[in-house]
């Protein structure tokens, strides 16, 4: 491994122990063995490798989210049962301690302070809508329309976003996929009384 790798690594290690705003160019350093000028070199900054580090920490735990790993690997794609598995999957990415979505809530809590990591990961937020519909749609992300990726990419970040917020405040009262997948079930419901 390189420093390029080595400094991604320790960022990850940072991040997870201290957060974004707590985790120094030093301690990176420290964590990844390398020296403070392989940061500027490699990547520009200290909030910019900690974004990438952040991004590549969230990429690790889509593997998880796959339907085909939990509750609901035969659902039919686009169904209120593989609605209700990768939620399943996603929340229980959510229940350990220490997880990793409160880096996210201290994100948006602190984004206009981080500028440059809040910049990096509004690009990476509409890939993750992406990656979002693929799950549920069951379908290859190069092979996700620009249009599902602006409508439902958006409403699963959405979700995603409420969910993490309410997972770190209160996970005992943060729904759990079967209230999601009701919900939606009266949504959809109401919408079709209403249009009938």
């Amino acid at each position: 491994m390189g420093h390029r790798e080595d400094l991604l690594e320790g960022a990850k290690r940072c991040l997870l122990e201290k957060g974004f705003v707590r985790t120094t160019a030093r301690d990176i350093v420290k964590e990844s063995g390398t020296n403070l000028a392989s940061i500027g070199y490699h990547y520009g900054s200290k909030d910019k490798l900690l974004a990438e580090a952040y991004v590549a920490l969230v990429e690790g735990l889509s593997d998880d989210f796959d339907p085909a790993t939990g509750v609901a690997g035969d659902a039919e794609p686009g169904s209120l049962d593989r609605f209700q598995g990768v939620w399943s999957n996603i929340i229980g990415t959510m229940r350990g301690p220490g997880s990793l979505w409160r880096l996210s809530v201290e994100i948006v809590a602190m984004g206009d302070q981080l500028p440059a990591v809040r910049d990096h990961l509004a690009l990476a937020q509409r890939e993750a809508g992406r990656g979002l519909v693929s799950l549920f749609l069951g379908m290859r992300e190069e092979d996700v329309r620009e249009e599902d990726v602006d409508s439902a990419g958006a409403f699963y970040n959405t979700l995603m976003t409420g969910l993490i917020c309410q997972y770190v405040f209160d996970p005992t009262t943060a729904p759990d996929a079967e209230q999601l997948t009701e919900g939606l079930r009266r949504v959809i419901g109401a919408s079709a009384e209403a249009a009938g």
